[in-house]
């Protein structure tokens, strides 16, 4: 048991399980996010709450933030009353999903005030953010990575990918491609199936003993498409920015990206029928209104 003190801002749908995680490690906290829906649950187990990032940053020297967009993440750590200007602080470790572009500026911006930036998105979903069982990207001078390997290690499995700032986000962006890929290809394949008078079930068991299975025909698929609940657990506005982002990045480097940037409009389009706030499921459902079909089973 540790009993050290850490900051932690953004304790929503992923930040909120990975805290709880840390209290249950023995760690004390300190957070901060404006819902107090949010907060509650973890101030009932211990945690202080600061009223701003910069309070948290006053008294943590390690403090964590899992925010939702890249621009969030930017005025935590740089703005007025962010981390950048807290007392204490000497690490803020993002958890969040910014892109490289945003991850150097925030790791800049921190280096500035002597504070170290370790840029450690997560993948594995809210499911894996309760488990402990995460994939951990993590980028920053190797000795400070050595030191938080406790800290980080409550969340699941860890990756170094080196020092460079934002060669986890590019990790974690080729990764968020390959998944949201994956639901685009398989909703189409899933509608022609079913349009031909296919059986949802039958095929879905086919394609998962078979060379075409993949994270949505075998996850997806079952727990999300086929009960029409479409409630996975990751909102479309956030698949649309990643994959926005990933191809972005990609055309920086001067990599082609043709199926990035088909999965790119489908998003788009999904985003358009159903809003930011809808499961990315919802993809199969553009599939399904287009095709005329119910993918169900």
């Amino acid at each position: 048991m540790s009993g050290e003190l850490l900051g932690f801002v953004g304790v929503g749908r992923m930040g909120g399980p990975m805290a709880m995680r840390l209290l249950d490690a023995g760690y004390r906290l300190v957070i901060c996010d404006p819902v107090a829906a949010a907060t509650a649950p973890l101030v009932a187990r211990g945690a202080i709450l600061a009223g701003s990032p910069k309070e948290v940053a006053d008294q943590a020297e390690t403090v964590l933030v899992s925010l939702p967009t890249p621009a969030v993440v930017k005025a935590v750590a740089l703005g007025p009353g962010g981390v950048v200007e807290g007392a204490a602080v000497r690490v803020m470790i993002d958890l969040s999903t910014t892109g490289p572009a945003v991850a150097a500026e925030v790791a800049a911006g921190l280096a500035a005030k002597g504070i170290v930036a370790v840029d450690s998105p997560v993948s594995g979903g809210i499911k894996g953010a309760v488990a402990g069982t995460l994939a951990v990207m993590i980028s920053c001078p190797r000795t400070t990575y050595q030191g938080l390997t406790p800290v980080l290690g409550t969340f699941g499995k860890l990756f170094f990918t080196g020092e460079k700032p934002g060669l986890a986000q590019t990790a974690k962006l080729a990764n968020n491609l390959m998944a949201a890929a994956a639901l685009v290809v398989t909703s189409e394949a899933m509608a022609m199936g079913v349009k031909a008078g296919l059986d949802a079930r039958v095929l879905i068991d086919i394609i998962n003993v078979s060379s075409g299975r993949n994270s949505a025909s075998q996850d997806k698929f079952p727990r999300a498409v086929l009960p029409g609940t479409f409630d996975f657990g990751f909102a479309t506005g956030l698949s649309y920015k990643d994959v926005r982002l990933c191809v972005d990045e990609a055309e920086a480097l001067g990599v082609p990206m043709v199926v990035g940037a088909a999965v790119r409009q489908m998003l788009a389009v999904t985003q358009a029928k159903f809003g930011p706030d809808s499961d990315f499921t919802c993809i199969a459902k553009v599939l399904e209104e287009w095709a005329g079909v119910e993918i169900r089973g």
